[in-house]
């Protein structure tokens, strides 16, 4: 009776513990975004007297600055990074889903050597390519244009999203495209009207993971991109940077308005996600 006592005594003792470590681990995770968020409502002499006192007088002078000052350009750069985001995430996710579906079901010479070939893409680190890249773009005459950024964004993103769809395709059965076939179902309606839904939940998932990546994308924006007009939300925020200071609470504000639209995208896709990585892992 005393050892049950004390099991129970022992397994509470040992939860409690690991649910303080966690909640630990997550209010160090969230008080930054809290802590720039009341920030960003205080001027820069006050947030000097107090780095993290609330604001004793709230003000929206920091916003207001930073959405009308044409000097910033930061709803430009913010709707650069939209339009390269988007069109990167659209061709990413049908390229991943064409040649991952390709390398799962088709079977040629080269399948396996293509498939390696693929994944050695993901094991290439990617800044040891700036120069190269940078190189080839200025010889090519394709660096600093607004379609810059989509070529090495879909390029390095293949690799991982070839690599989810292809095992998440081997764990579709065979026998629903064969039924398919046998009911007059063409190839491309097959692909596209039967798989593609089913394929969705690891569509989402590369879709929502290759969004965080582009939208923050800094190495290849700072080294492809050199005007101004075309310049993407990560050099952006270079610009609250001075020499010698920087205002933080204006740097801080430029930072919430543009972590807000992938907040709202991870809050609205996040089941997606979750759903997407434990289907591929059952499934691959």
């Amino acid at each position: 009776m005393e050892k049950k006592k004390s099991n129970k005594a022992g397994r509470y003792v040992s939860g409690f513990l690991m649910n303080f470590v966690l909640i630990v681990f997550s209010l160090s995770c969230i008080f930054p975004i809290i802590w720039m968020f009341y920030s960003s409502f205080k001027e820069k002499r006050a947030f000097n007297a107090d780095i993290i006192g609330l604001p004793t007088e709230p003000t929206l002078k920091n916003y207001q600055r930073i959405l009308t000052n044409p000097d910033y350009h930061l709803p430009e750069s913010m709707w650069n990074s939209a339009r390269t985001t988007i069109i990167s995430i659209l061709l990413i996710v049908v390229f991943s889903f064409i040649v991952g579906y390709i390398l799962a079901r088709v079977r040629f010479k080269f399948n396996r050597a293509l498939y390696a070939m693929f994944l050695m893409g993901m094991l290439i680190p990617i800044h040891s390519l700036l120069v190269p890249i940078y190189v080839v773009f200025n010889k090519c005459g394709l660096s600093n244009r607004w379609f810059t950024l989509l070529l090495p964004y879909i390029s390095f993103a293949l690799p991982m999203g070839i690599f989810l769809v292809e095992g998440y395709v081997k764990g579709i059965p065979i026998s629903l495209e064969e039924a398919a076939a046998i009911d007059g179902s063409s190839f491309s309606y097959t692909l596209w009207h039967i798989i593609f839904p089913i394929c969705k939940p690891i569509l989402v998932t590369v879709a929502i993971i290759q969004v965080f990546s582009c939208w923050n994308e800094f190495s290849f924006a700072l080294v492809l991109i050199k005007d101004v007009a075309l310049q993407t939300v990560p050099l952006a925020l270079t610009q609250f940077k001075g020499q010698f200071a920087s205002d933080y609470p204006k740097q801080m504000t430029a930072m919430l308005i543009t972590m807000a639209p992938i907040i709202v995208l991870y809050f609205a896709f996040s089941k997606q996600i979750i759903k997407g990585m434990v289907s591929g892992a059952v499934k691959g």
